[in-house]
């Protein structure tokens, strides 16, 4: 039991050491940002919508959608699923890059399900990320190193 446990820790401390790839964005990336906030600055609505998501497809085209909150928490909708979704309905949902935006404007990173269904639909998507030291891109699988895969 003490091996299991020491082992469990060594796996934790390798996934909390990880390298995050940071790749430099580019202008149709600084569109995609621009197109996130200007969406949830025209679609806030406190409690409501504070999120926007815009991801571009493969083939190029643009898909946009905001979160859907509900009083009862655990039926809210995510951003970057609704996106998907409509980018799914119009048959092109092969994912080369998304951001989402909170409605002050930063961009924040996709939450543990997110990162899932990202990941299932496009597994080399690029996400548009920020943080203290600038706004760059990583590949999906690097926020999502253990991806629960079926068998």
């Amino acid at each position: 039991m003490i091996d299991l446990i020491s082992h469990k820790l060594i796996i934790m401390l390798d996934h909390t050491t990880a390298k995050m790839t940071r790749l430099p964005i580019d202008d149709s990336d600084q569109e995609l940002i621009r197109q996130a906030r200007d969406l949830i600055t025209l679609r806030y609505k406190p409690d409501v919508h504070a999120v926007s998501s815009v991801l571009r497809t493969k083939s190029g085209k643009v898909f946009e959608g905001i979160h859907l909150e509900a009083y009862i928490g655990r039926i809210a909708v995510c951003a970057e699923a609704v996106t998907i979704g409509i980018a799914a309905t119009q048959g092109d949902s092969d994912i080369e890059s998304i951001v989402a935006v909170y409605h002050t404007g930063k961009i924040v990173a996709p939450c543990g399900m997110c990162r899932e269904l990202i990941s299932d639909y496009a597994s080399d998507t690029l996400v548009i990320l920020e943080d203290s030291a600038g706004i760059f891109k990583t590949p999906v699988l690097d926020l999502l190193p253990i991806k629960y895969e079926r068998e």
